[in-house]
């Protein structure tokens, strides 16, 4: 038996992130690191390879923060390589995340394709395996004849299973007009079973994406590298995010971000359909 060391006593992963009015549930996170990474992303001259390299650097990143803020954990005991010469004081004594913790990550299909695929590889790793489930949904915009957004509409799914105690995660890069992610949330809901979280992960998000999924889902948790809402006039640019709320703008006519980075999913894919 080892003895602990009291630097373990109490983990606490203390969060980065800038002040808001949006509430407890939403998590701007204050990051120079990821911001820059996203700032090369969204630039005009970026394209691929780099497009999709800096999106594995920043979901990776991201993933990395909400498992350590979001994720259960408890001590443990684990034998290093010194264990065989150093019996009791070879073997790491302290915390990990819950391997047996039930987690699935959603695709929804196409801008969340490779985010999801980033998460699942990388959860599989320190999770027990056969506990992670990669789902896939296929959803895309309504538009109308001005090219403006009237809802999302789910065309196919493969969902393995309903999300009893799991950790849903919904790694979406542009949280824009939250049509896609209140749908996606609905279904789960709706097959079944009570989620012990679900959580979406996002590059960018919008004031009118954080307002319609906290309402039609307060129980969603939503972590963003970045809040866009540029067209918002000076005196809410000059206010803390939330604070005039119903006066704050970050989506054009056509209900694309600004600034933002363009549609992820032509980007990311070189489709512009």
């Amino acid at each position: 038996m080892s003895t602990r060391d009291r630097q373990f006593e109490k983990i606490e992963f203390r969060l980065s992130e800038f002040d808001h009015r949006y509430g407890k549930n939403v998590h701007l996170l204050s990051d120079p690191y990821l911001l820059s990474l996203l700032a090369r992303l969204c630039a005009e001259e970026t394209v691929q390879p780099v497009i999709n390299e800096l999106v594995q650097s920043i979901y990776s990143s991201l993933l990395n923060t909400v498992v350590a803020r979001e994720f259960p954990t408890k001590n443990s005991e684990v034998r290093t390589r010194m264990a065989a010469d150093h019996p009791a004081e070879g073997v790491y004594s302290g915390p990990k995340i819950v391997a047996d913790q039930p987690v699935v990550t959603v695709n929804l299909a196409r801008a969340g394709t490779l985010p999801s695929h980033i998460c699942y590889t990388a959860l599989n790793y320190f999770m027990n395996p056969k506990l992670v489930r990669q789902d896939h949904i296929s959803i895309g915009r309504i538009t109308d004849h001005a090219a403006r957004v009237t809802g999302s509409q789910v065309s196919g799914h493969k969902i393995g299973g309903d999300a009893e105690n799991a950790i849903v995660l919904i790694p979406d890069p542009m949280g824009a007009t939250g049509g896609t992610v209140v749908e996606a949330v609905s279904l789960y809901k709706k097959l079944g079973g009570t989620a012990k979280k679900y959580i979406a992960l996002h590059c960018i998000v919008t004031p009118e994406y954080l307002k319609n999924v906290t309402q039609a889902h307060p129980d969603l948790i939503v972590y963003a590298v970045r809040l866009d809402r540029g067209l918002s006039n000076a005196k809410v640019l000059g206010s803390v995010p939330g604070e005039h709320w119903n006066e704050e703008r970050g989506l054009n006519d056509k209900h694309y971000i600004v600034p933002g980075g363009g549609g992820f999913g032509e980007v990311m894919n070189n489709s512009y359909v």
